[in-house]
């Protein structure tokens, strides 16, 4: 692994990471397949297209369905879905605790029955490492716990003792399956995961404890889980500080357009969110005045591209009114394109944070943005 700041701009970074499978450009948003698709048909020659840099895929539901194993004999994630560029393996600890009535934790890790058939199932540091390994990612996560937001404090802070306990062994179990013969990518990378809820004094703690163990990079999680924006940024503006400025920082599960240039200018260099896909499938289309819905009976008759300028293998063909047929017909199609629009947009507002941070004007394309998407709506619906 090489990661080097190139450019800063206040808190705001961009480096080159170099990795077994390929470099990124930082600050970078992943594109979320869970099971080792995009919801929404998206192919991995689309996220060619679109101009993804590295793709992310879950822990937990690939080895709930399918099989690590099974995957593994095909030569790990990558291959099996046929994808050249650096993948992101979620640790599946936020899924396992999501299912609140389905598991049981204890220290040596989480019992739990599976969503999909309910079969039981066992799931600790070594497991998830383990499973990580047989798909080959580029970047596994450590497993951790997510607590709600807005638990109480001594829940909060036994979770996160414990998150730290299962990150020191995240790492022993690491070290020893890149050491083995048959482990197909032996330079796999372990990020460590910040917890915390939103007790700034629990999580700069943390933060301090996980940065002592030398990790590949580090992740701030638990975040947009019901707090406030307010809080979240606020959560950032106090964590970040404290976490290794010399590796990648990864806000996990955020976000919105704004979350994401916020999350920018306070140093984070990687983020991830269905929202684009989602809200595609649904579709609401992002613009940079902000997002529509093409179910609106005003564009029955609209024959211009979701956003005029926009290079996407969507905006270059097809009208919104086009779309919108498409989308009430309930055909695939229009959600497929809806959502190939939507990661194009994330893709490109990427790479233009990027270029605004290597050439000094990050904070000027940030309030540009925000300026825009927030009072653009009304302009465009004149």
């Amino acid at each position: 692994m090489k990661y080097e700041i190139v450019a800063e701009e206040g808190r705001a970074k961009s480096a080159h990471f170099e990795t077994a499978h390929g470099t990124v450009e930082t600050p970078v948003f992943m594109n979320v397949g869970t099971v080792g698709a995009i919801k929404g048909a998206v192919s991995t020659a689309d996220l060619k297209e679109i101009g993804c840099q590295i793709e992310l895929s879950n822990t937990y539901h690939l080895h709930v369905r399918t099989g690590d194993e099974l995957i593994k004999k095909f030569g790990g994630l990558r291959k099996f879905m046929n994808w050249d560029g650096p993948v992101l393996t979620d640790s599946g600890g936020f899924q396992v605790f999501s299912l609140t009535s389905l598991r049981k934790i204890k220290e040596e890790g989480v019992y739990f029955n599976s969503h999909i058939d309910g079969r039981k199932i066992f799931m600790g540091p070594e497991e998830s490492m383990r499973i990580q390994s047989n798909l080959a990612s580029t970047i596994a996560m450590a497993f951790d716990e997510c607590p709600p937001a807005l638990a109480e404090r001594s829940y909060i802070e036994n979770s996160v003792a414990r998150t730290l306990r299962w990150l020191i062994r995240c790492k022993a179990e690491m070290e020893r399956l890149n050491s083995l013969p048959d482990t197909i990518n032996r330079e796999q990378l372990l990020f460590g995961i910040n917890q915390g809820g939103i007790l700034e004094d629990v999580r700069v703690a943390h933060a301090d404890a996980i940065s002592e163990l030398d990790l590949d990079g580090y992740a701030v999680g638990g975040l947009a889980v019901g707090e406030t924006h307010e809080d979240m940024y606020c959560i950032l503006d106090a964590v970040v500080p404290h976490l290794p400025r010399k590796k990648p920082t990864y806000l996990m599960g955020v976000g919105t357009p704004e979350n994401i240039l916020e999350g920018i200018s306070r140093g984070v260099d990687f983020f991830d969110c269905v929202y684009p896909s989602r809200n595609g499938r649904h579709g609401h289309v992002y613009t940079k005045f902000g997002k529509l819905n093409l179910f609106n009976k005003k564009y029955e008759l609209d024959p211009r591209p979701i956003e005029e300028g926009c290079d996407c293998p969507c905006c270059r063909n097809y009208s919104r009114a086009y779309l919108r047929h498409l989308l009430k017909a309930g055909e695939m199609l229009g959600m497929r394109l809806c959502t190939l629009h939507n990661l194009h947009f994330y893709n490109k507002m990427m790479d233009n944070a990027r270029l605004s941070i290597r050439n000094g004007s990050f904070e000027e394309y940030k309030k540009d943005m925000l300026d825009s998407m927030r009072n653009g709506i009304k302009e465009e619906e004149q």
